[in-house]
Formats: C-alpha cells, sequence, structure tokens
C-alpha cells in the first residue's frame, strides 16, 4: 500500500487530497475547519481531517507533496522585481519577506507539523499538479490538457499531452503574460475582491455588451501561438492589491469603488462596468479557444482537459464545448488552486505506476451526523425532531415554497455546493431568486442561481451541455424558452443557467423525482450554505450558525429537521 498526501497552500484556498494505491480517499480546503475564506495558511486541519477519514498516521505515509516549487517562485519573484527595478522598488521588501518566510520553508514546516519525516516531503511544479488534477481525474487514457491561471512558479499557461499514466509538457506560456492576471486585474478595476470576484465578474458580464473591443485590442493581443498583454495597462509589480495601473483607467474609465452598491438598472457607470466585464469574457473566451486549437495541434487528442483557476469560468468552458473541436471534455470541480493538492497526490501516485481511478463525484470531505444535530439543536432550544423519510420531508418543505438549508452526507471538493450543503428551492417564481439574494444570502441582485435537475429530464429544460461538466456546475446552458417561465429563479439575464446535473439514484435525485411528480418540474434552485464572506459550511455547528443568522425556514441536517 502507498499513501500521498497532497498539500496546495501560501497563495490562497489551501487544501489536502488523500491518495491510497492510486484511489483518492478524501479531499478537503483548509477553509472549510477555520471559517476563513480561501483560507491560504497550511492546510493542517484539512490534512489531518483527510487522515482521520483513513484512519492513518502520518507516520505512515509515503510522501506527502506539495504542489509547486517553492525555489522555483522565489527565483521568479526577484527575477520580476530585478526586470521591473526601480518600479518595484517599493514592493520588493514585502515580496522578499513573504518569499523568505513561510513560503521558502514550507516543506520544513509540512514536516515539523504532520510529523512526517522530511526526507518524504517533496514538491511538484504547480502546472504539473494542474493538469494532474485535471487529466488523472479524468475518465480518458489519452487527452490534451490546458492549464491557464495567474502564475504557478514562472508558467501562467501549460499545454499538456497526458498519455496514461504520464503526462507532457508541450507547450508554456510564461508570466507576466496571463489570462489569470488579465481577469484579476479587471476583477479589482470592477471593485470586487480577486480570487473571490471574478465569479461575480462572469455573471456580471451577461448584463453588459462587449462594446470595448478596440480597447481591449490593446491590453491583449491573441494569436495562434497564445496571446501577449500590453504590461503598460497591469501593475503587478508595484501595486499587488489591484494589479492594474493608472493607464487602464484611463482606457477604460475610471474603477469602481469596492463597496458601491450596484445599480444597473439605469445607471450609467454599473451600465459602463457591465459592459467591461462582456468584453473581458469574450475576449478570454476567444484566448482559451485559440490555446484549445493549438494544444489540439500538438496533441492530436480528441478529449480535453482543463485546470487553473481560469478552468472555473462555467461560460467559458461551456464555449469551449461547443466550439473548441473535442468530442469529450472534462474539468474536476475544484480546478483551481485547492486542485493542486489533488493533482500533485495523483501525480505522484501516477509516477509509481498505481491504477487510476475516475472521479464520479465531489463529496470528499467529512460527514455529518443527525444524533449530534439533534443534540446541538436540543441544547441551544431550537425545534427539532427527527424525519421518518429525509426525502418526503424535504420534498413536502419544498413544494410548499419553502427555502431550506440542506446537509448531507460528506462535504464537497470545490467552490460549488452540489446537494450535500445546500440551500434549496423551487425555480420560480422569480421572487425566490429575489429573497434568497436580498434576505438570506445578501448579495448583489445581478448574481444568478443554479439549477439542480434529474439527469434524464434535463434536455428538456435546457440546450446542448458538456456532460461531464455539468454534475460539477462548471458549465453553463440555454434555459429553453419554453421553459424559463418555469424556471424563473434560475435563468439568468441571457437565458443561460448553470446547470447541475443529478443521478436519479441519488439523495437529491430522489428529491427532484418526488418534486417532479409533485410540480411537473423536477428541477430545484441550488445555491451554496453560506454567508456573505463565509465559506460553505462543513460541519453540525456550521449550519445551525447559518440558520440562526439567515431566516431559511427550515434546516435539515442528515434525519433531523430544525424549524422556526
Amino acid at each position: 500500500m502507498s499513501a500521498i498526501l497532497g498539500i496546495s497552500a501560501n497563495s490562497h484556498d489551501a487544501a489536502a487530497a488523500l491518495v491510497i494505491d492510486g484511489q483518492l480517499i478524501a479531499a478537503m480546503q483548509e477553509e472549510r475547519f477555520t471559517r476563513i475564506k480561501n483560507d491560504a495558511h497550511l492546510p493542517l486541519g484539512a490534512a489531518r481531517a483527510c487522515l482521520a477519514m483513513a484512519k492513518l498516521d502520518p507516520r505512515a505515509l509515503d510522501e506527502v507533496v506539495f504542489y509547486e516549487n517553492p525555489y522555483g517562485k522565489l527565483e521568479r519573484v526577484l527575477l520580476s522585481m530585478l526586470r521591473t527595478f526601480p518600479k518595484s522598488l517599493r514592493q520588493f521588501p514585502r515580496a522578499l519577506a513573504s518569499q523568505l518566510g513561510n513560503k521558502l520553508w514550507v516543506l520544513d514546516a509540512l514536516s515539523a507539523k504532520l510529523g512526517v519525516d522530511r526526507a518524504r516531503v517533496t514538491f511538484r511544479d504547480h502546472h504539473a499538479s494542474h493538469a494532474a488534477s485535471a487529466y488523472f481525474a479524468s475518465p480518458f487514457s489519452r487527452a490534451a490538457v490546458l492549464t491557464v491561471d495567474a502564475v504557478g512558479e514562472e508558467t501562467s499557461t501549460g499545454l499538456w499531452l497526458g498519455e496514461g499514466n504520464s503526462l507532457t509538457c508541450k507547450a508554456r506560456i510564461a508570466f507576466p503574460h496571463s489570462l489569470g492576471l488579465l481577469y484579476s486585474a479587471l476583477t479589482a478595476y470592477l471593485g470586487f475582491e480577486v480570487n473571490e470576484g471574478e465569479y461575480k465578474v462572469m455573471g456580471l458580464a451577461a448584463y453588459g455588451t462587449p462594446r470595448f473591443r478596440a480597447e481591449f485590442e490593446r491590453l491583449i493581443q491573441v494569436d495562434d501561438q497564445g496571446f501577449t498583454l500590453s504590461l503598460e495597462y497591469f501593475d503587478s509589480h508595484t501595486n499587488t492589491e489591484v494589479g492594474f495601473s493608472s493607464k487602464l483607467e484611463a482606457l477604460l474609465g475610471p474603477r469602481r469603488m469596492p463597496g458601491t452598491p450596484w445599480r444597473l438598472d439605469g445607471n450609467a457607470e454599473d451600465a459602463r462596468a457591465a459592459d467591461v466585464a462582456a468584453t473581458l469574457q469574450v475576449v478570454l473566451e476567444e484566448a482559451l479557444l485559440r490555446l484549445a486549437a493549438r494544444v489540439k495541434a500538438l496533441t492530436g487528442a480528441n478529449a480535453l482537459c482543463l485546470a487553473g483557476g481560469v478552468a472555473l469560468n462555467a461560460v467559458a468552458n461551456a464555449r469551449l464545448f461547443r466550439e473548441a473541436g473535442f468530442e469529450e471534455f472534462f474539468v474536476q470541480p475544484a480546478a483551481g488552486d485547492a486542485g493542486g493538492a489533488l493533482g500533485a497526490a495523483l501525480l505522484a501516485s501516477a509516477e509509481r505506476g498505481e491504477p487510476r481511478g475516475t472521479f464520479t463525484h465531489a463529496a470528499w470531505g467529512t460527514g455529518v451526523s443527525g444524533d449530534v444535530a439533534f443534540g446541538l439543536a436540543t441544547a441551544l432550544g431550537l425545534k427539532a425532531s427527527r424525519l421518518e423519510s429525509v426525502v418526503e420531508g424535504t420534498v413536502e418543505r419544498l413544494v410548499r415554497g419553502e427555502v431550506l438549508a440542506f446537509v448531507q452526507g460528506r462535504f464537497e471538493w470545490g467552490p460549488r455546493a452540489l446537494g450535500h450543503r445546500s440551500v434549496l428551492a423551487l425555480p420560480a417564481p422569480v421572487e425566490v431568486k429575489e429573497r434568497i439574494n436580498r434576505v438570506i444570502k445578501r448579495r448583489e441582485p445581478f448574481r444568478p442561481f443554479a439549477p439542480m435537475v434529474l439527469e434524464g429530464a434535463a434536455a428538456a429544460y435546457f440546450g446542448a451541455f458538456a456532460p461531464r461538466l455539468a454534475p460539477f456546475m462548471t458549465t453553463v446552458a440555454e434555459v429553453r424558452v419554453e421553459a424559463r417561465e418555469k424556471l424563473a429563479a434560475v435563468t439568468h439575464v441571457d437565458g443561460s443557467a448553470r446547470v447541475q446535473t443529478v443521478s436519479a439514484g441519488s439523495l437529491c435525485g430522489e428529491v427532484l423525482t418526488r418534486v417532479g411528480a409533485e410540480t411537473g418540474v423536477p428541477v430545484l434552485l441550488n445555491t451554496s450554505l453560506n454567508g456573505q464572506g463565509e465559506p460553505i459550511v462543513a460541519t453540525e455547528a456550521d449550519a445551525v450558525a447559518f440558520f440562526l443568522a439567515h431566516p431559511v425556514d427550515a434546516l435539515i441536517i442528515a434525519d433531523v429537521v430544525i424549524s422556526r
């Protein structure tokens, strides 16, 4: 038996993943334990939870694998600072202190804190970890792989061939030319938090028109080899908080200040922001299509795997599925830096020649107990009871229009709630969306919600979509015109939806089957169970805390219902 623990940390969204004999056992993000969204610290809570899941002592681990080369990253940071000197002078002490502190000695820290011999703590390349997280989790024996993010050690984009148990890099694009940098800089320009607000930009784009194409041609040049950024518009070396320069504001207009309320119904500045987002989205999609064409030419593969933070852009994924010319397409749900932990472990396992397992679900976290939930609710004086049937108890409340917090089984891997830590409601009328956005989740009014649909019924409500992406909510589909009134709360302003398909035999599938029998529509609104600025809940206590702070109608944890 071989046991390998993959670790990502020190950038954002730290995570741990445990692979035994080539099979994934557990994968979790540290934020679920510390309750700090996108927590970047060493994922000791997540690592210990993974080991506990397998009843494994850390000293029994054959290898602990970090998802990037800390020495290579230091070299890239130093060279970047020297190349841009003296502009980088103000940023240099901070960058040097960061890299020479906990980041450089991360392997030693993992050894000490986990109690694993230092000789068994290793690293893999950042983009190789991303590529492995996509390819080795896929069902394909041969595939092209695209890895696209802000930056690893020095690579921002990788084009790979996966064959059997091997990955070969065919081409790279180096930092600072980076689609992730482009998207994060514009995320900050639009007033959102970097590494958190990118999906808000994706949602906002549907409200605008891409009228800034000429301006964006000055920001980024795309060709058959890839792309090049015009670096004078970006400022990652001297202003890491926003990543753009005053020249970008001169080109596109003043930045939108963070925290400003949104008014998309007639406010000219907010309309301009939506148009910038729409242009950014189209430009990103076109750059990805050119990269996909190049990796197809380099590999001749019929399947495409995608990883890196940019792979979480569900709208771009849908366009790649439609237009990139691949027969198969796969994106695992934690495609960003958290997924690097999974990839590092899978890569180390593949190098040992161990058999691969196919990633068929996302429930790789810790579970919940009805007994614990009932005891906690009783201790707090809450109204709690046991359900004879979780399915019947859930459906009864949903069909009478309640909004439910729904907590079942092991929590999800990645940023999407897939029915294990979800808020569920009927998919219509549109007022359901408004209630959840304004009152329950207290977030921007333009943010869409996802439909959860029975796999066998999806074609009746949605146009074509990538079938391997839909279970993980990493793609979008067009809502059929005749179904939009029935799905008013989950249809975005452009007629699309980030669809999630569910098999009939799963718990959520049984709920959907019964909802369909009661309402005629086997679809539910599904959004993540978390408050504004919080991670998705993990434990019974997290769920009860959410219930106390947010006015959902009831909370169902395992077979316990807590109501008002």
